[in-house]
């Protein structure tokens, strides 16, 4: 069962006092190109997340999305009262003013203010990882649908491929016999005596060279395989990229040694469905 690279996946996690949302996205690339978006306080378990990314979509031009938005009371930073009274008492030495007025003196200086440090609360993370691994199934399902329908269509081109290569098998004796005639014209326009036996025997080798019996039963035999590669439990695009190419390679042949207008119809119309099929293998996992 093949998976496309393309999915998205979302979950949303609601906290007492915040709501968490974490979004997966993602697109056909070579390799794993992993982007990550999230608050610096949870910057220590980025590397966690990549590894857990990385065993979950394998491939793919991924981005991921960590945020949450505040919906209840939550303090950052404390006044410290102690400091602060100190100060004032310190400035009021100094300089006659207000009690309004020192004490926007007064917190302005060192450690007036104490910010919280972002430790993360483990209970906290236990259920962010929870969120995460449900972004992951949603995205991984998502990749398997766009999977099935890849598999629809790949199966339908090759099945047209197929089909035209059987039309290409019931011309073939046609095209032979429409090389000699032609063969045959050509030496009688030149209106010289030449010899029967001889010009037979040049025919036979002649012909031999369009023969096209060995890339027939390969091109059949790549279809083949590429079928019960696509059947198989695993999703493996740069196999079938590699089988694709193999194909290509029969049906050019084909229509190199076609040399009938006929036969050359059905080659690029098979040229034509091979392409959409590679077209489309850059999206599979």
């Amino acid at each position: 069962m093949i998976h496309s690279m393309t999915g998205y996946g979302k979950s949303v996690l609601q906290l007492p006092n915040k709501t968490i949302s974490i979004e997966l996205k993602s697109l056909n690339s070579k390799s794993l190109d992993l982007n990550m978006r999230m608050p610096s306080m949870y910057r220590a378990k980025e590397l966690g997340i990549r590894k857990l990314i990385a065993s979950k979509l394998h491939r793919g031009k991924v981005d991921f999305s960590l945020f949450f938005e505040i919906t209840g009371e939550e303090t950052f930073t404390n006044v410290n009262p102690t400091v602060v009274k100190k100060y004032m008492k310190q400035l009021e030495g100094l300089a006659d003013g207000d009690a309004m007025e020192l004490l926007k003196m007064a917190v302005k200086m060192p450690d007036a203010i104490s910010t919280e440090r972002d430790d993360i609360d483990e209970n906290e993370w236990a259920s962010i990882q929870n969120e995460i691994h449900t972004a992951l199934e949603k995205i991984e399902l998502y990749r398997l649908e766009e999977g099935k329908v890849l598999e629809a269509d790949f199966s339908n081109r090759i099945a047209i491929i197929s089909d035209l290569l059987e039309q290409v098998l019931e011309i073939d004796p046609e095209r032979i016999t429409n090389v000699r005639e032609r063969l045959h014209k050509g030496v009688a326009e030149l209106k010289e005596k030449y010899d029967e036996n001889r010009f037979e025997q040049e025919l036979v080798y002649y012909i031999e060279k369009f023969d096209i019996t060995e890339e027939k039963v390969r091109l059949q035999n790549h279809l083949e395989y590429f079928i019960k590669t696509l059947n198989s439990a695993d999703s493996n695009g740069k196999k079938l990229g590699f089988i694709s190419q193999e194909i290509g390679r029969e049906i050019n042949t084909i229509g190199s040694k076609a040399n009938f207008a006929p036969m050359q119809k059905l080659v690029v119309q098979m040229k034509d469905e091979l392409e959409k099929i590679k077209e489309q293998l850059l999206n599979v996992l």
